[in-house]
């Protein structure tokens, strides 16, 4: 089927660009956050189209600090994709592209109050991470791209029971992705007969910022600790410079009684000379809140023609025991080895054994 897609010089198969060939799990997202130089609020969006499902859903997850206690705010809509892929608003929540890779913009305007108009503006260049590919025995579960940017932000926001929030560009940090290919979206499907070796899934995603640079590193890792992915990076983020890559190596030390760090070290040896980095935990985003691993609202299910939903998460004291709160955003206090500060986030999701981490099931927790 011809759609206004397919007047844009963007064909990477013979095929039109509605139709996702093969894979029912195709998937194509945005994704955004942002916060203060003190942390002391965050954002994040996620925004994703499903050709191979025929839906497209987007979330917002705001958390705020009354002084009584972190809080956080879920906006999540889905609708029928229909035949019109450059049309990038569900319900609510709407994307534009102002200038590619350059500007982006997001609005919401919810019936809870959730409500933002927020413009994403690059300082660096877009990051090519190396290509992900994940086989569990002989099914294909990641064969995607994805790239990184970082920059500012401008705009507002506002969530039930607050002043509206007032961003001045050049103050709020943040960053964003995309990518697109294959991965694990919508309702499970059965997993097939066994395949050998042992479950697991390990995600470490961390970009940071510090004194006029960006520095992002990521890993994904075997039950046993060897790695199928990785990748360090450091780029300045006046935009006049190029990025600089080189190898990873981290430390974790985990909060008892969860999978998450409780304090991280990592050390990124690049071309330029070695750079150490120290991450202080502050508190996490819970990434359910905007659908990842979401026992209801996952990427890509289906709710009907147009559907929305609104709840809050305390942060505060929440159960990070939990499977709903395994994938976290954990926002960062960064200490380079120069004793430069700046802030970020550590996103992390550890699922199944890891030998070097002490994990022996599939969610128990750190002693």
């Amino acid at each position: 089927m011809i759609t206004p897609g397919d007047d844009y010089p963007l064909h990477q198969t013979s095929r039109t660009v509605r139709d996702p060939g093969h894979d029912r799990n195709l998937y194509d997202r945005f994704w955004f956050n942002g916060y203060p130089p003190d942390g002391s609020s965050y954002f994040s969006i996620a925004f994703g189209i499903y050709p191979g499902r025929n839906v497209m859903d987007g979330a917002i997850g705001i958390v705020v600090d009354p002084g009584t206690g972190r809080v956080q705010h879920n906006v999540r809509a889905s609708r029928l994709l229909g035949d019109d892929r450059l049309d990038t608003q569900v319900g609510p929540i709407a994307v534009e592209i102002l200038e590619p890779l350059r500007r982006l913009r997001v609005t919401v305007d919810d019936e809870s109050g959730v409500r933002a108009d927020l413009v994403f503006t690059s300082t660096a260049d877009a990051l090519e991470e190396p290509h992900y590919f994940w086989k569990v025995g002989h099914r294909t579960v990641f064969d995607y791209t994805r790239l990184t940017q970082f920059g500012t932000w401008s705009g507002w926001f506002e969530v039930p029971g607050h002043d509206r929030v007032l961003i001045d560009d050049g103050t709020w940090l943040g960053s964003r992705d995309r990518s697109w290919g294959i991965r694990s979206v919508g309702e499970s499907e059965p997993p097939g007969a066994p395949d050998g070796g042992r479950p697991g899934f390990y995600w470490l995603w961390a970009p940071v910022q510090v004194d006029g640079t960006a520095y992002h590193f990521h890993v994904n890792e075997h039950p046993d600790g060897s790695r199928w992915h990785e990748g360090a990076v450091a780029l300045p983020t006046d935009g006049r410079g190029g990025s600089i890559h080189g190898s990873l190596a981290y430390e974790m030390d985990f909060e008892p009684g969860t999978r998450h760090a409780r304090s991280f070290s990592a050390d990124l040896d690049l071309p330029t000379g070695p750079v150490h980095l120290d991450l202080q935990p502050v508190y996490p985003f819970m990434m359910s809140g905007i659908g990842y691993m979401h026992p209801e609202w996952g990427h890509g299910t289906w709710h009907g023609p147009l559907a929305r939903a609104y709840e809050t998460y305390a942060i505060d004291g929440a159960d990070e025991s939990q499977y709903l709160h395994q994938h976290v955003q954990t926002i960062v206090r960064v200490t380079r080895g120069d004793g430069a500060e700046g802030i970020g986030i550590l996103e992390q999701l550890i699922l199944g054994p890891h030998d070097p981490s002490g994990l022996t099931g599939i969610l128990d927790m750190h002693p």
